[in-house]
C-alpha cells in the first residue's frame, strides 16, 4: 500500500514539475516575443504638410513588438513619392493616414472647380497638375491683391481639345514623385500645348470668395505657379 501510495506521489510530483517547467518556458516565450524589435517608418526630422516624401525624409527605426500597431509604416519603400497630409513629427512613428499617394483629388473639405475661362486674365503656361499656385485679383477698380494668403494645389490643365497637358514621354507627376528637379523642368519646357482651362482645389468659402470677386466682370485672376515643395527641400 505504501509503495503504491509512494508511486502515485512520485508521478503526481513530476506531472507538477512538468507543468512548472512548461509554464516557466511559456512565460519565457512570451517574454521574449514582448522584447522582439521590429522596423518601422519614421521621419528623420520635422516635415510640413504638403511635402512630397523621398528616401532622404526617412528612416527605419525599431520598436518593442507590443508597440507596433496595424497602422504604422513598416516598408520604407511604399511611402517614396506619396505627400503628407499633416505635419510629421520627427522619430515619431509614421502613420499610414498621414501620407496620401491621390494628392490630385481634393482634400476634406475641398471640391474640384474648374475656373471659367471669362474669370481669368492670365494663367502661367508652367503650371501642371499637382502643382501648388498663388491666385491674384486684377481689377483697375483698386489696387490687385492676393486673392488667397495659401497657395492652391491644380487638380488639372488642359488644352481647347481637352488634353491634358504634360509631357507625355516624362509626366510631371512621376517626376515630382521620384524628386527630379531637372525631370520637372524639362516636362514643363516641353508640354503638348497651351492652357485653355484649370481645375482647382478649393474649399467652398475660397470657391465663394473668387466668385464674387469676379462674377461683375471688372476683376479677374492671375494664376502664377508657385515654387513647389520639391524644389523647397533643394533650397
Amino acid at each position: 500500500m505504501n509503495r503504491r501510495r509512494q508511486i502515485t506521489i512520485s508521478i503526481s510530483a513530476a506531472v507538477i514539475s512538468g507543468l512548472l517547467v512548461y509554464g516557466v518556458y511559456l512565460l519565457q516565450l512570451r517574454q521574449i516575443k514582448l522584447q522582439q524589435t521590429i522596423d518601422v517608418v519614421a521621419p528623420k526630422q520635422f516635415i510640413e504638410t504638403g511635402t512630397i516624401l523621398s528616401k532622404d525624409h526617412l528612416k527605419v527605426i525599431q520598436l518593442p513588438g507590443r508597440a507596433v500597431t496595424p497602422d504604422m509604416v513598416r516598408n520604407l519603400t511604399e511611402t517614396v513619392g506619396m505627400e503628407t497630409s499633416v505635419p510629421l513629427g520627427g522619430n515619431e512613428p509614421l502613420l499610414k493616414w498621414k501620407v496620401d499617394k491621390y494628392r490630385l483629388l481634393p482634400r476634406t473639405g475641398e471640391s474640384t472647380f474648374q475656373i471659367p475661362r471669362e474669370y481669368v486674365k492670365s494663367i502661367s503656361n508652367g503650371i501642371r497638375a499637382g502643382d501648388e499656385i498663388a491666385v491674384y485679383l486684377s481689377d483697375e477698380a483698386v489696387p490687385s491683391k492676393r486673392l488667397f494668403a495659401d497657395p492652391i494645389r491644380v487638380a488639372g490643365v488642359k488644352t481647347a481639345a481637352n488634353l491634358e497637358i504634360d509631357n507625355p514621354k516624362n509626366p510631371n507627376l512621376l517626376s515630382l514623385a521620384n524628386n527630379d528637379k531637372e525631370g520637372m523642368y524639362a516636362s514643363r519646357r516641353d508640354a503638348n500645348g497651351t492652357i485653355d482651362s484649370i481645375n482647382l482645389n478649393l474649399t467652398e468659402e475660397q470657391w465663394l470668395l473668387m466668385d464674387s470677386a469676379c462674377k461683375g466682370g471688372t476683376a479677374k485672376l492671375v494664376i502664377a505657379y508657385q515654387t513647389s515643395a520639391i524644389q523647397k527641400e533643394g533650397e
